[in-house]
């Protein structure tokens, strides 16, 4: 009798597992309604959005998502259609208490109170606060590729972010044309957004956009301005499917100002910033604490995205904008070897997209130092134990150098076609002769 007693206990005690279980969807569902309703930026929206959470949950729509993961994946999917920054998540560790910032952020940012570095994440310091690389291409063209809109505050030129930006920017400050790659930037602050592109435009311009809220307005222009905004610099902004949030926003203004030619494919669509929410019981929502309207278009990208203006597969937007910049460069008039040295850039560039085929035997030899051999399928030129160079060909017994298109391969022929030296030639005019 015992043992059926204690089986009768067992049995009892599963099926309020099972019960809670059943029921513990609806609570969260009815929990994250109420962070909605009470945080998201429009009133009548979060009101509506809250209520239709609540009915679907009431009769059931989500007690199959026993395992709260599941739950947290089928709540975004529900209401991203809504607003493209929705989106639930869950953790195992109780969540701390949280509370959206009252001013728009497209993610909670510490901008800190101590010395350089306070505040930071140890992920903003490892991704150097969203400055993945900088670099010069041939041709004289900058490049940054940013990862993130990484936060920090007006008022003091210390702080980590803003010195990572800043030194992004005085990398290329001599480029005769600057591209940022935001292909795989997902958003970030609106403050290093409204620095950015102070790097680019008028002091003042009436171009940032205001930020909307329960609270009233905020603008993203920057309190601080970058001392030496470059104006006319041909500027490319790189976008695509994962482009979100402030990275959009620095895009559609640049766009829409007519400061940037926006070359890749549509961005995510993201539009309202806001912050993490606590739910309880493991659950966060990032709820849109805010909307921005733009001045020039009255409107903004949600849902839309940003649509480029030179249209680009993800892999070949940077080769496209390259092309583009040196165009635009060459056709704003340079001086002597500049020209020369664009010149070829744009002309290796081309070659190294469609590459042509060449009979490689004719060329391989001795030329004085140097050795011309062929290596799958390339002409490489090579001086001692020096790395060799691969040759990148142009035309007709003429090569570029891969990676420095500064320098030329010029072979010559005797009457009978045969190569008997090679000219190594320098885009400032320079060069040197070598008998095969």
């Amino acid at each position: 009798m015992p043992a059926l007693l204690r089986l009768a206990a067992v049995t009892v005690l599963l099926l309020a597992a099972l019960d809670g279980r059943a029921q513990a969807p609806r609570d969260a569902v009815v929990d994250i309604a109420h962070v909605i309703e009470s945080r998201y930026y429009d009133a009548a929206k979060a009101t509506k959005i809250a209520t239709d959470l609540r009915n679907e949950a009431s009769r059931g729509d989500f007690d199959r998502y026993a395992d709260p993961r599941d739950l947290a994946t089928a709540l975004s999917n529900r209401l991203q259609p809504l607003d493209r920054h929705f989106r639930v998540d869950w953790s195992q560790a109780e969540a701390a208490p949280a509370s959206a910032q009252d001013r728009p952020t497209m993610r909670r940012r510490n901008p800190g109170t101590g010395g350089p570095g306070a505040g930071a994440t140890a992920a903003e310091r490892r991704g150097n606060f969203g400055v993945r690389r900088v670099e010069v291409l041939p041709g004289n063209v900058g490049y940054i590729d940013l990862r993130e809109f990484s936060n920090f505050a007006f008022g003091r030129a210390d702080q980590p972010a803003r010195r990572a930006i800043e030194a992004a920017l005085q990398m290329v400050s001599a480029t005769d044309a600057v591209i940022i790659d935001l292909r795989e930037n997902g958003g970030g602050a609106p403050a290093m957004v409204g620095f950015l592109t102070s790097a680019f435009t008028p002091k003042d311009a009436k171009i940032y956009n205001v930020f909307h809220s329960r609270r009233g307005t905020h603008s993203e222009a920057p309190s601080d301005w970058y001392p030496t905004p470059r104006l006319e610099v041909p500027l490319y902004v790189l976008i695509s499917g994962r482009t979100g949030s402030a990275a959009e926003s620095f895009a559609y203004t640049m766009k829409n100002a007519g400061r940037a030619t926006i070359v890749g494919e549509a961005s995510g669509g993201a539009a309202n910033p806001g912050g993490q929410l606590d739910a309880g019981h493991g659950f966060r929502i990032f709820v849109s604490s805010g909307s921005p309207i733009s001045p020039i278009t009255g409107t903004n990208w949600e849902g839309s995205g940003v649509a480029p203006d030179i249209s680009a597969t993800p892999e070949m937007a940077l080769e496209v904008a390259r092309k583009s910049a040196l165009k635009a460069i060459l056709d704003q008039g340079l001086p002597e070897p500049e020209a020369t040295d664009t010149k070829w850039a744009l002309e290796a560039l081309h070659a190294e997209s469609s590459p042509a085929r060449i009979e490689a035997a004719p060329y391989v030899g001795r030329y004085g130092a140097f050795t011309v051999a062929e290596r799958d399928g390339a002409l490489t030129l090579q001086r001692d134990r020096r790395p060799a160079l691969i040759l990148v060909p142009l035309a007709k017994d003429t090569f570029s150098v891969a990676g420095d298109p500064s320098r030329r391969v010029i072979f010559e022929r005797d009457d009978g076609g045969t190569a008997i030296a090679l000219e190594l030639r320098l885009s400032n005019g320079q060069g040197s002769r070598y008998l095969r």
